[in-house]
């Protein structure tokens, strides 16, 4: 299939950070892609659709070195993709918006939610990769990740669990029982670390660490509904 073509901002680090927005009405919704990952994965377009078929605005990117980005991969680190996601945000959206992390996505969201926490409507994450050392780990795809010695150590820097991590707005988290890449143990870690009022951790049987059947996107999307009716 043929990719979106994508429009570009320059961010003031000096990266060019490729894009592709939808224009609709109310709160607009910001998907977070996971580790080496781009935004034409199955759930950003999933998502896309799902935002078209609402009227709703809906922002998809690549982080530097991911995708149609600039830069090389093992350049980047957390902070740097943690910087591209609050420009992007900042710079593209207007108002509140609710955020959609996947895997390493809901860490980026976590230190987004820290930085601009006035310009969050909502969070939903679809795994958790905020402690040392899990989303360094191959995962089973045919080429192992290329792991830097500078990706490791802004990592340790960028932890979210080590400090209060307040969201007063509407969480609501997915673990898969078949995810062999995060324990379970790690999302109940968030669920106490959050302070918050309206947090949900939901498990679903069987679900992998893709979390991307056609029934993971539509609990996905069905919760995007829920929180912004």
């Amino acid at each position: 299939m043929r990719c979106k073509v994508a429009d570009f901002l320059e961010t003031a680090s000096g990266r060019r950070i490729a894009y592709v927005k939808t224009e609709g009405n109310g709160p607009g919704v910001v998907f977070l892609g996971g580790f080496m990952s781009d935004m034409e994965g199955s759930k950003a377009v999933a998502l896309e659709a799902w935002a078209k078929r609402q009227g709703r605005p809906f922002l998809r990117f690549d982080y530097s070195g991911h995708g149609q980005s600039s830069g090389e991969f093992t350049d980047g680190c957390i902070g740097d993709w943690a910087e591209d996601a609050r420009a992007v945000i900042e710079t593209l959206t207007e108002g509140p918006q609710l955020l959609v992390g996947s895997s390493m996505g809901g860490w980026i969201s976590a230190l987004t939610i820290r930085a601009i926490p006035e310009r969050i409507a909502g969070f939903i994450m679809r795994r958790q990769l905020m402690e040392e050392g899990q989303v360094f780990v191959p995962s089973g795809y045919d080429e192992p990740y290329p792991v830097t010695k500078r990706l490791i150590e802004d990592g340790r820097e960028q932890l979210v669990l080590r400090k209060p991590l307040p969201m007063p707005f509407p969480v609501r988290l997915f673990q898969g029982t078949a995810d062999d890449v995060v324990d379970r143990q790690v999302a109940l870690n968030l669920l106490d670390h959050i302070d918050g009022e309206d947090l949900h951790l939901t498990f679903v049987t069987g679900a992998d660490h893709s979390f991307s059947t056609p029934e993971n996107l539509a609990l996905i999307e069905a919760t995007l509904d829920e929180l912004l009716a």
